[in-house]
């Protein structure tokens, strides 16, 4: 990758930070573009080489986030001896889980839409990296585990939106419970979804 490469995805990644700072603190509706340039230090004009109003950034940002985070989770995976397909997946949605109980401002800006980061294409065309990196990792694993899935995606999207959704509303909302509490629930949820894509 080139300088110029390098220097165009730094200033990328300064203004989404800089967004998120913002958007997580002052409030979405309350952050101008101009905000977001003076805290990113970069020219307002730099601003619209890379998105095309507060919109498209915030739609960017939350893509980026959720990306990431799959991206930690598929990281401390392959720091794991964690055997099994079913198990990996797991050990997926509780680093996901446990990160979001940390970081509360992460989780109530994406958890309605954590699924963003493997599905959506919203950064780039074709999907981010890392996203395809996560994706093409879990079809590996199942096809190496001897899994017959009918609808991978499906599976994943419905799993991956179960874990936002709880999360958002037992971590966030403490509502109808605790996570703590909710968390044996949900991983048999879990087990369910994937007895009935892959039966």
């Amino acid at each position: 990758m080139g300088k110029v490469e390098v220097n165009k995805q730094q200033k990328q990644a300064t203004l989404l930070q800089a967004a998120f700072d913002l958007f997580t603190n002052k409030g979405f509706a309350k952050t101008t573009i101009s905000d977001i340039a003076s805290q990113s230090g970069l020219a307002k004009g730099t601003f619209y080489l890379y998105f095309k109003d507060k919109y498209d950034l915030r739609n960017k940002l939350t893509a980026h986030k959720a990306s990431q985070l799959f991206v930690e989770a598929h990281a401390a995976l392959l720091r794991s001896p964690v055997d099994g397909f079913e198990n990996q997946m797991l050990f997926i949605m509780d680093y996901i889980i446990d990160r979001l109980e940390k970081e509360p401002k992460l989780l109530a800006f994406i958890a309605k839409n954590l699924s963003w980061g493997v599905f959506r294409s919203a950064l780039a065309q074709p999907v981010p990296e890392e996203s395809q990196q996560f994706y093409e990792y879990y079809m590996s694993q199942m096809e190496q585990s001897n899994i017959h899935c009918r609808e991978p995606e499906l599976m994943l999207f419905t799993i991956v939106e179960l874990v936002g959704s709880t999360c958002y509303n037992c971590i966030l909302l403490k509502q109808p419970v605790s996570m703590e509490e909710y968390r044996p629930w949900l991983r048999e949820g879990i087990h369910r979804i994937f007895m009935m894509y892959t039966q």
